[in-house]
């Protein structure tokens, strides 16, 4: 076949804690993202899904960190210590999406 691309596909399992599981009412998610993708393809391929709500809450596109009072860890790791936004996925990793807690 002539012009044939074949682009793989790699399957991101994303867990949702605290206020993110109740702004989204679902405690996790399976989604197919490109062979490269970034943290950041997630971030905005939710931002899509969970629209306005999760936008204003939780990820602007093209920010470079998630809003204060969330948290992001990829296979048990904050995305801090990792590449940040920039981290790149790979197949059957758990992103865990999660609020910070705080009390007194």
């Amino acid at each position: 076949m002539v012009g044939c691309v074949l682009v793989r596909l790699l399957n991101v399992r994303v867990q949702y804690f605290g206020y993110i599981k109740n702004l989204l009412n679902k405690k996790e998610e399976q989604f197919e993202l490109e062979e490269d993708a970034s943290l950041s393809d997630l971030l905005n391929k939710l931002a899509g899904v969970h629209g306005v709500a999760f936008r204003k809450e939780v990820y602007e596109p093209g920010l470079k960190d998630v809003k204060m009072g969330f948290s992001v860890t990829v296979n048990g790791v904050l995305m801090g210590q990792l590449g940040g936004v920039d981290t790149k996925l790979g197949d059957g990793d758990n992103v865990i999406l999660m609020s910070l807690m705080s009390g007194g």
